[in-house]
């Protein structure tokens, strides 16, 4: 297990479609440990495995919070089949650190996707968890929160990911 480097935007790879997953297999389960160990490192709540700069259709979630045990989700070639609702939520992102802005998606999702033992599964999921599966889904199509924004909230975000940046070079 190893935490990996994330690609922090503007990374072109940020913008690349991932690839199905052929087969899941000890490469796959070793991909989602270091996901994981990554992720809970940062700290967050979701990536995906093209923010470390893999093109695999695999995102790790834990929504869980600091006083709850771990939850964490495995999602290899997630496809959401059905969304209902709307839902406002204040998102954050590993790849834009510093940022975080109000980001309009579904209120309900149901995802298809297999374990992290190659096991299908269906879930249904609303509130955060949605927020969430639709956000690391879509960073596996190349889709990143900022696309979701107009004009001004789009310069709003990249000057605060500037000054984050700024801010940590100084430290």
């Amino acid at each position: 297990m190893a935490v990996r480097e994330i690609l922090v935007y503007p990374d072109p790879r940020l913008r690349e479609v991932a690839e199905p997953v052929a087969e899941v297999d000890d490469s796959i389960r070793a991909l989602v440990e270091d996901m994981a160990e990554t992720m809970y490192a940062a700290p967050g709540v979701g990536l995906a495995a093209n923010q470390i700069g893999v093109l695999k259709r695999v995102f790790v979630i834990d929504i869980a919070d600091e006083e709850e045990p771990s939850n964490l989700m495995v999602f290899i070639n997630p496809e959401i089949v059905d969304t209902t609702g709307t839902q406002t939520y204040q998102e954050g992102c590993l790849s834009f650190p510093g940022g975080s802005e109000e980001i309009k998606r579904a209120e309900r999702v149901r995802v298809r996707a297999l374990d992290v033992n190659g096991k299908p599964f269906e879930l249904e999921a609303e509130g955060l968890l949605a927020v969430a599966i639709q956000h690391e889904n879509d960073h596996l199509n190349g889709v990143l929160m900022i696309d979701k924004l107009g004009p001004l909230k789009r310069r709003r975000l990249g000057q605060k990911i500037k000054k984050a940046r700024e801010t940590q070079a100084d430290a």
